[in-house]
């Protein structure tokens, strides 16, 4: 008789599929938001906004201070993912079109699993390499696809590049802190040192603030509320209690909801070629995902010791 997924594999599951739909609406909030305000000044209103609301959760939780051995990995990726990748991130999606930021910024997840097998001792699983391989050509196809409607250049290039390194760097650096702080302290210090990186572009912020229009505005608080704090929060959660190369591999899913959100939301109708990349990702994040045959998967990087197969 098959027995229901534990409860201890569904909620991780379901914190990872929170955090890269939210990601996903983050690019439909950023194109109205952009406009009206300067990547610098949009990074530290996003922040901000996340800060503030993961304070008053932090608050009535009455978590207290990470402890001093997590403190390493909050600050690195608090300074890379939370800050540096922000700004970067938003400034290079000025310069290029967006099927090149696409293309770009989506090998992230590849040095995510390059890294965390590297510093993290992660496995690397013929089926999770085998899914990155399926969700990449996805986000070249999608890309590609995009490409073409606007201007690309060398600095956008390299700024998306930068983008792409800071988001893997900040990913392997936060797992380690996330076995010594819950996920709530880590990505609520996290935010408030990105912000803290991001307080040269205050003066921006008071400015621009002061003639964008509401919709502008209110879009960078969505940002920082729902794709800063909340989603950032599940993905820690779910970090917590898997790899960081089977989580990198999760947000090969975000192009593909992208093409749908923009498809529902601003009424841009993909390409056949746009729903086939998507398609691509988010066969390429099944695979990834799945496990072997009897369930059996290694965890011993999520925090688990392999258990031996029953010989029947």
């Amino acid at each position: 008789m098959m027995n229901a997924a534990p409860r201890h594999r569904l909620l991780p599951a379901g914190a990872a599929v929170v955090s890269v739909v939210l990601w996903a609406s983050a690019f439909v909030a950023i194109r109205s938001a952009g406009q009206e305000y300067s990547p610098g000044a949009l990074a530290l209103g996003r922040l901000a906004s996340g800060t503030l609301a993961l304070a008053v959760i932090w608050a009535v939780r009455r978590e207290g201070l990470p402890p001093r051995a997590a403190w390493r990995g909050i600050l690195l990726s608090g300074v890379l993912w939370f800050g540096f990748y922000m700004v970067v991130l938003n400034w290079g999606e000025q310069q290029v079109d967006a099927g090149t930021a696409a293309l770009v910024v989506n090998i992230g997840p590849l040095l995510i699993a390059l890294l965390g097998a590297r510093l993290l001792g992660d496995p690397m699983p013929p089926r999770l390499l085998a899914g990155m391989a399926v969700s990449f050509a996805g986000a070249v196809t999608v890309g590609l696809s995009m490409s073409g409607g606007g201007g690309s250049s060398v600095l956008g290039v390299v700024l998306c590049l930068l983008a792409a390194v800071t988001y893997a760097a900040g990913v392997v650096a936060q797992k380690p802190a996330l076995g010594h702080a819950s996920a709530l302290q880590v990505t609520m210090f996290g935010c408030l040192v990105g912000a803290v990186c991001c307080l040269p572009f205050a003066g921006q912020l008071v400015h621009e603030v002061a003639h964008a229009p509401v919709s502008a505005t209110l879009n960078m608080v969505y940002l920082g509320v729902f794709p800063t704090a909340l989603a950032f929060t599940t993905w820690a959660y779910a970090l917590a209690r898997s790899t960081a190369s089977r989580m990198g591999a999760t947000t090969y899913a975000v192009p593909a909801l992208v093409v749908l959100m923009s498809w529902v939301v601003l009424g841009e109708v993909p390409g056949v070629l746009t729903l086939a990349g998507g398609v691509l990702c988010l066969a390429g994040v099944a695979v990834s995902r799945s496990r072997a045959r009897g369930g059996r998967t290694v965890r011993v990087a999520a925090g688990e010791q392999p258990r031996p197969e029953k010989v029947t």
